[in-house]
């Protein structure tokens, strides 16, 4: 009987922890995950999630992490409230595990071998490579010239954001239009949604996120209004599929070019130029400098409007949990970790290249 429990106590994890191993051993043939796993397993899963999910009014995704959150205080309680033991905190370590373990294995299978395909450079017969100042001091000029014309054209026609559902919504629209010159940024089915806690994922640095749990592009709506279009933009990136960071923002930004919706495109030539402005900073900090004098007022207000919310919400905790979220990149083939993001840049200079405009 005894021999039969000690049995039960490892078979689980063991089972488990051999299927986490087995998942990644198959993610290290990225043909595979991009031809088999990415074209045709999980758009029915993500497209399923979204049914389920997207119906409803707020974010299950929120909901459900709150209550896990919830559920794993209770146990804590619990635990100290009953005579704890040696015993029984091997157990509770041994079931944490068990759940843990089968939490990590769905997030692989609903998601995140996607981190792991070729992507969207394997689409377009582009690949973002090694690129010299002189490229990125071209490639940087022209997103400031988008950017102040995208910002006087909004001052011109007075045009005013509209409410977080309709950035959702017409973001959705543009992945609509971008599909008929990319077939594989097909959005059916939308569904994005604004953070419950808002507040927190500030605290976090966090402006959006996508769950693979619930299917849900998540946005940060305390974030100040003009950069919501392209973080939803971004996140929807996440949904279609593309895991990488660099790679969900250059799925926004051809989504954005694939419209004429003004709002939309200053705010991917924002996040564009911050990108490409600070990479250029630090290889000619006299360049970057001109280009800042070089933008307009209301851009230059802006960018202040954005420091100000971003210095709003700096707390202890958010580079603790900056270097988490990095270091949680590096594990899944983003070996840059945060700076994943900055990887932007090679794919506009490789873009500009390639179709001479940005």
């Amino acid at each position: 009987m005894q021999q039969a429990l000690n049995k039960k106590w490892w078979f689980t994890p063991f089972i488990l922890l051999l299927i986490v191993i087995l998942l990644h051993v198959l993610a290290l043939w990225p043909w595979f995950i991009e031809n088999v796993y990415s074209a045709y397993v999980y758009p029915p899963i993500a497209y399923l999630l979204r049914l389920l999910t997207g119906w409803l009014p707020f974010s299950t995704g929120d909901a459900l992490y709150a209550l896990v959150a919830i559920w794993l205080i209770v146990k804590i309680i619990l635990f100290f409230r009953y005579k704890p033991s040696w015993k029984k905190f091997g157990m509770a370590l041994r079931n944490l595990a068990v759940k843990g373990l089968g939490a990590y294995i769905f997030f692989l299978l609903l998601w995140a071998l996607n981190y792991y395909r070729y992507g969207i450079g394997y689409k377009m017969h582009l690949f973002p490579d090694r690129y010299s100042t002189e490229d990125l001091k071209t490639v940087t000029a022209q997103i400031r010239e988008q950017l102040n014309a995208s910002r006087k054209r909004i001052d011109s026609l007075h045009i005013r954001y509209g409410d977080d559902k309709t950035i959702f919504k017409e973001a959705a629209d543009l992945y609509d239009a971008a599909k008929a010159t990319y077939p594989y940024l097909s959005y059916p089915n939308h569904s994005v949604k604004k953070m419950l806690a808002g507040d927190i994922g500030s605290y976090g640095g966090f402006l959006g996120y996508y769950n693979p749990f619930t299917g849900e592009a998540q946005v940060n709506a305390k974030a100040p209004v003009f950069v919501l279009p392209f973080i939803a933009c971004h996140e929807i990136g996440h949904q279609l599929g593309f895991a990488s960071e660099s790679e969900a923002s250059f799925a926004g930004f051809l989504a954005v070019r694939s419209g004429n919706l003004p709002a939309f495109n200053y705010s991917a030539y924002f996040d564009m130029f911050l990108y490409a402005n600070g990479e250029l900073y630090s290889r000619d900090s006299i360049a970057a400098r001109e280009n800042v004098k070089l933008l307009d007022t209301l851009v230059k207000k802006d960018i202040n409007t954005y420091r100000q919310y971003l210095y709003a919400y700096r707390n202890p905790l958010e580079p603790l949990l900056t270097k988490l979220y990095g270091n949680y990149l590096k594990a899944h083939n983003q070996p840059k970790g945060i700076e994943s993001y900055d990887e932007i840049v090679a794919w506009l200079i490789a873009y500009y290249k390639k179709y001479g405009r940005l």
